[in-house]
């Protein structure tokens, strides 16, 4: 599953347990929380190795990142079917996969008119969902 490439997954005790507990969680978690849950949980685990766990998984395409508001880091483990693109709410963090065969499309064209190879790329996708929109906070604030 992960290269032997240098600075490649090498399994450690605490790398097994950040990777356990990123799969445990439901849609993307940063990685203090993460680590805390960790913490809260009795495993003995540094932050800087919380951060360079999800860095390798990162490289190694195994997670899926999207940023937060404040431009933080969150990870979630990547599906089955490969690297997705997400639509996440600013308020709440609810995330959800959106289809973008169109986007993957433009990036391919682009890549071969201009003559790149193994082009990755980022789309992040933001927005209010529904249920923050109409919340009871939303329907006294002016202008709403």
């Amino acid at each position: 599953m992960y290269g032997t490439t240098p600075g490649a997954w090498r399994t450690t005790p605490q790398r097994t347990a950040v990777l356990t507990a990123l799969r445990a969680r439901d849609g993307f978690v940063s990685a203090l929380t993460l680590h805390a849950a960790l913490l809260a949980e009795g495993v003995a685990v540094g932050l800087t190795t919380v951060y360079r766990t999800l860095r390798l998984l990162e490289t190694a395409g195994h997670v899926d990142v999207v940023r937060d508001s404040d431009g933080e880091r969150l990870y979630r483990p990547r599906p089955d079917e490969g690297h997705r693109h997400y639509l996440v709410c600013r308020e709440c963090g609810l995330s959800l996969a959106v289809d973008a065969e169109e986007v993957e499309r433009w990036v391919a064209r682009t890549a071969r008119d201009i003559g790149f190879h193994a082009v990755t790329h980022t789309v992040e996708l933001t927005g209010v969902c529904e249920s923050c929109l109409s919340g009871p906070d939303r329907r006294s604030a002016p202008g709403t």
